[in-house]
């Protein structure tokens, strides 16, 4: 498996093809589309990063990252699609996002999924996240699953 990870914008052709593919989904799930609001420039460097997966050349997943407030990033727009799931692809385009947000000075996440979404809160929970306090648009949705990670803890001046 060929699996190449490359920063896009978010307004790129591909992104916005993943884009229409999730919120397709959502209202799948959901009966409706993410209402979170978004910006193309909040997912670019040096504060966020927007990123597509390719398998063997074609594109597969997508997902972003964009600062919230200082040292904390908000994961966004994680999406595989049906054909490409189970093979490792999200795992590593989370990967890719913490190591984005670390390099843009985030030593934590958070994100937002749904209790409908039980393979991205398997996911997310075997990556290390766990329950943080409500937050954004569907702070108040009973189904609505608030997760969080520090990537990086500084103590006494060396990071761990």
């Amino acid at each position: 498996m060929g699996l190449e990870i490359r920063r896009l914008t978010f307004d790129s052709t591909e992104a916005a093809a993943f884009n229409e593919a999730l919120q397709g989904e959502y209202r799948v799930r959901y009966g409706g589309t993410d209402e979170t609001p978004v910006a193309a420039d909040e997912f670019t460097p040096p504060h966020g990063v927007f990123l597509i997966a390719y398998l063997d050349g074609e594109p597969v997943g997508c997902g972003g990252f964009r600062t919230v407030a200082a040292g904390m990033g908000e994961i966004k727009r994680m999406y595989v699609e049906p054909a490409a799931r189970g093979l490792g692809i999200a795992r590593q385009l989370l990967a890719a996002l913490e190591a984005s947000a670390v390099a843009a000075g985030c030593d934590r996440v958070i994100l937002e999924t749904g209790s409908v979404q039980p393979e991205a809160i398997g996911l997310y929970e075997s990556s290390g996240y766990t329950p943080v306090p409500a937050f954004g648009t569907y702070r108040c949705e009973p189904g609505s699953r608030h997760l969080g990670k520090v990537l990086r803890t500084e103590t006494a001046g060396v990071s761990q």
